[in-house]
């Protein structure tokens, strides 16, 4: 499901038990100096990710100072993120001009500890290649190192490397627990592109081999992806960026089954297999 950009007034844009990902939560946040957004979500933890801009956050009378170092765009410095457990309320209070903060969520049932990720601790792999035309790069503010304190989110930010090119190929779904072969996570994009003014195209393809959908993806278009296999791809002369969320069912960790039409590709695209290992 594809939604288009729109002023979501700070409300979410995917909320609690959506019908086609229950188990994500996706809000963006816009403020400026000095302003003040509360939120509480029962029954989801959350991440607090400033696109641009810096804020304080009070999670449950935890304090992190000074989050998000980034200016123009998502091209303009680091990520940094906040963990909030399950049900906490936050008071998120806009400390630079302008702000605009993602908030992404996963279902889950138990009460952790708030910590703060921050540039220094950013989690990076970089794959693909220009020939293959699946050069990317990904940068984890939730993933691998985290592991023992996160309950079912992850997050990460992607890039493509050059203008132009594919990203999530081979073609992969995880929309079912049949373990080992799979896990179902329920996961949510939002784009950018460099300059502004360009696109890209979400493939979702629900069955090997069988006819499926395209969607045109502009600067913050919001794609929810419920079921299977679902690459994408950027115009020629343009960067993408994707914000990921990813919420299990059953567990955190991350089982892709590759399309076994595509399947032997994952022998032609350097370093694919440490990105798949990146996603626990």
């Amino acid at each position: 499901m594809h939604i288009a950009p729109h002023d979501n007034q700070n409300k979410p844009i995917v909320d609690m038990d959506h019908p086609l990902v229950p188990l994500n939560y996706f809000n963006i946040v816009k403020l400026t100096r000095g302003e003040v957004f509360d939120y509480a979500v029962p029954g989801y933890e959350t991440c607090v990710v400033p696109a641009t801009g810096t804020v304080d956050l009070d999670v449950d009378g935890a304090g992190f100072s000074a989050l998000g170092n980034r200016g123009e765009d998502v091209w303009d410095g680091e990520p940094e993120g906040v963990y909030v457990p399950v049900g906490a309320m936050v008071r998120m209070t806009c400390t630079s001009d302008n702000a605009e903060v993602f908030v992404a969520g996963a279902k889950y049932d138990r009460v952790l500890e708030p910590f703060d990720v921050r540039s220094s601790q950013i989690d990076l792999v970089q794959y693909g290649s220009d020939d293959t035309k699946t050069h990317r790069k990904i940068k984890h503010i939730l993933g691998a190192e985290h592991h023992d304190k996160v309950g079912r989110l992850l997050v990460s930010e992607l890039f493509t490397v050059g203008a132009g090119g594919w990203s999530g190929f081979p073609s992969h779904k995880h929309d079912t627990d049949r373990l080992p072969e799979e896990s179902r996570h329920d996961e949510t994009y939002n784009f950018r592109f460099k300059p502004n003014y360009g696109s890209g195209m979400q493939m979702l393809q629900r069955v090997d081999n069988e006819p499926g959908d395209a969607y045109h993806v502009v600067n913050g278009s919001t794609m929810l992806i419920d079921k299977g296999y679902h690459p994408c791809a950027v115009l020629p002369g343009y960067e993408m960026y994707y914000f990921t969320i990813l919420g299990g069912e059953s567990q955190r960790s991350l089982k892709q089954y590759f399309q076994p039409t595509h399947e032997e590709q994952l022998r032609t695209i350097p370093g694919i297999m440490d990105m798949v290992a990146k996603f626990k």
